[in-house]
């Protein structure tokens, strides 16, 4: 057997190991279907493509969630703010279980927090607890983006957004991002905006959430995220 049929063969047999892997539902293969030829078409008129890396961010306050997508010169453009159609609780980070409160923070999603089978028609967790929320003891599982417009501390859209924002996370993961990241802020934290909110009990904390804030506006790349002393930390 020549070489070449060997390597065809190989790359046949990790791509359907990925395939095998990767999760997956007859609805979501079936969603995914019927929004990618329109995601597609939009992508290629702002000269982004479809399976490229995303970044999502959202904002409590605007009730909005961000869709970004990395063009050919390395950085992330917006593609499209889709309406949240509910989450839970006030401006300010979860706490413990059974708060009904939406978290706000830097959260990150690979392929294994996907959910296909969701009760909630399609949905993946954001990973709360982070290594902040757990340096904190605070408590919670289960946070989703998800469909179905119904929330007890999850962020809720109409089964038709969330079919779209699905299919672009599932395209990036299945094209090779390792994860996509999720920043959720109490509304866009300019300065003007913080210091309108100066005597609220989480000013200090968004006042660290502001610098990851305004690293992506400035490098329109998300940046690393670790937490030290009980503080985010941001870098290249």
């Amino acid at each position: 057997m020549s070489k070449l049929i060997i390597s065809i063969l190989l790359i046949a047999t990790l791509n359907l190991a990925v395939s095998a892997e990767f999760p997956t539902s007859q609805r979501a293969e079936k969603a995914i279907k019927r929004v990618e030829p329109q995601l597609i078409k939009e992508l290629q008129e702002q000269q982004l493509s479809y399976g490229a890396p995303i970044f999502i961010r959202v904002f409590k306050q605007s009730e909005t969630l961000e869709v970004w997508i990395e063009n050919a010169q390395k950085q992330y453009k917006k593609f499209k703010t889709y309406k949240i159609c509910r989450f839970s609780g006030d401006l300010g980070p979860k706490l413990k279980q059974g708060d009904w409160q939406s978290p706000e923070g830097f959260y990150f999603v690979n392929a294994n927090r996907l959910n296909p089978w969701s009760r909630f028609h399609l949905s993946f967790n954001i990973g709360y607890p982070n290594q902040y929320d757990r340096f904190y003891k605070r408590t919670g599982d289960a946070l989703m983006v998800h469909g179905n417009c119904v929330s007890i501390g999850c962020y809720a859209m109409t089964d038709e957004k969330i079919e779209e924002i699905y299919a672009l996370a599932a395209a990036a993961l299945k094209n090779g991002q390792p994860f996509f990241r999720v920043h959720i802020f109490p509304f866009e934290l300019n300065d003007r905006n913080l210091a309108q909110h100066k005597e609220h009990r989480w000013y200090d904390f968004w006042k660290n959430l502001q610098q990851g804030y305004q690293w992506f506006e400035e490098h329109h790349q998300p940046p690393n995220v670790n937490v030290v002393d009980g503080k985010y930390t941001f870098e290249h």
